[in-house]
């Protein structure tokens, strides 16, 4: 992961409403809870199926504290996206009171 430091980053407060989210948890961590309209895919599945990421538009990655998505947001940057790593991930967003949705019955939380 060369130069991690000139990748483009952003707050939560900063992601756009109607932004395209790429989670990058793995599917327990995604069920829990997770933003609405995001796109799921796990980070050790990604280099098999980046290609399902849209290319022409910016793509804010998340994961639960922001190390998965910095390698994926270096990984996506190196193969001509524009991807942005949020930082803090879900573990911020909850923080911030953000919306969350989850694939159970229960209240969505960060696992």
């Amino acid at each position: 992961m060369d130069n991690v430091d000139n990748l483009p980053s952003a707050d939560v407060t900063e992601v756009p409403e109607d932004a395209k989210v790429l989670d990058v948890r793995e599917d327990f961590e995604w069920e829990a809870g997770h933003i609405e309209g995001a796109q799921h895919i796990p980070l050790g599945e990604l280099s098999a199926r980046y290609g399902e990421v849209p290319m022409d538009e910016d793509v804010y990655v998340i994961c639960r504290s922001g190390g998965r998505s910095l390698k994926a947001t270096a990984f996506l940057a190196q193969s001509g996206f524009d991807p942005i790593n949020v930082l803090g991930g879900m573990g911020a967003w909850a923080d911030a009171d953000k919306p969350m949705v989850s694939e159970t019955d229960e209240t969505p939380s960060v696992k």
